[in-house]
């Protein structure tokens, strides 16, 4: 009997998320993998693609139907990395999904993204490796959503795994999927490109501890009602307390990932490593670079 795909799942809402419970709901049910879970211990969203370096890190097994699953006090990237050796697991698993996030990851939020760097950090092994965002939105959205995103994504894992199979795969990217808010009249798959949308973030004195509560990666609760106001006798006088507020939402007209989002679409992008400078910009310092010996030396 020909062994089961082995998939890797991990996300950055830590391994209780009800995204992640989903996704591997959803693929367990399928009885077509072999299901493994390496995720945070706790929430880590928005800590993009930091790693834990100078101490080691506890992993404890934990209870999930159908999968064999660990719980890492770690980023998102340490449970990748250690999800995808041989560590932990019995062997390198042929596929990496990082998710479902609550909340897209588009444009310029891929970079703060844990959710990404876990895929992310697969592809830096050579792991194939899939990101999965869900566009929650409070009020709307429900948890049974995720499992109506993992059901929609389904399609698409499979075809990978077969493209794998058949060692046709790209190697040299990996993919970014957005799943749209009304995931259950979905309007199909749509490739895409990363954008530059990104929220515009200020900067708020309070005086109280509150953290809010992480709605997504770059979107916040930010309704102070939600934890007590710090005694400000057990804040240090010369101590300031600052946290972020969103001031904005900046979308431009080749931000497609994120506008084929918000049309109903499955955005579904190709990442690399790294997002090179625009061509003008390596025009300017490919003329700028040879002068700027002559420049110093002259000023001096």
């Amino acid at each position: 009997m020909e062994a089961r795909p082995a998939i890797m799942v991990t996300n950055d809402d830590g391994i209780n998320a009800p995204g992640l419970r989903a996704l591997v709901h959803v693929l367990v049910a399928t009885n077509r993998y072999e299901v493994r879970v390496c995720a945070p211990d706790s929430e880590k969203s928005a800590v993009s693609h930091g790693i834990t370096w100078r101490h080691p890190i506890p992993a404890k097994q934990v209870e999930i139907e159908g999968a064999k699953a660990f719980a890492v006090s770690g980023t998102p990237a340490d449970c990748a990395s250690l999800g995808i050796s041989d560590a932990l697991f019995p062997s390198i698993p042929d596929l990496v999904l990082s998710g479902i996030n609550m909340g897209s990851n588009c444009g310029y939020h891929i970079v703060y993204s844990g959710t990404v760097a876990g895929a992310r950090e697969a592809f830096f092994n050579g792991i194939p490796s899939i990101s999965i965002s869900y566009d929650w939105v409070g009020g709307t959205s429900t948890v049974e959503d995720y499992t109506l995103a993992a059901e929609a994504c389904l399609p698409l894992i499979s075809a990978v795994l077969a493209e794998i199979k058949n060692q046709s795969y790209p190697r040299r990217c990996f993919l970014n999927i957005d799943v749209p808010t009304n995931v259950r009249n979905h309007k199909g798959y749509k490739l895409t490109t990363q954008g530059k949308s990104i929220f515009r973030m200020g900067w708020k004195q309070v005086t109280s501890s509150t953290q809010g509560k992480m709605l997504s990666t770059m979107t916040m609760d930010v309704d102070s009602s939600e934890s007590p106001e710090m005694n400000s006798s057990a804040v240090p006088q010369e101590q300031l307390l600052f946290r972020r507020e969103v001031i904005g939402h900046q979308i431009s007209e080749d931000d497609i990932d994120v506008r084929s989002l918000k049309e109903g679409y499955i955005s579904v992008t190709p990442l690399g490593a790294v997002s090179p400078a625009e061509v003008e910009c390596h025009t300017f310092f490919n003329d700028w670079l040879p002068g700027v010996l002559e420049c110093t030396s002259s000023a001096l």
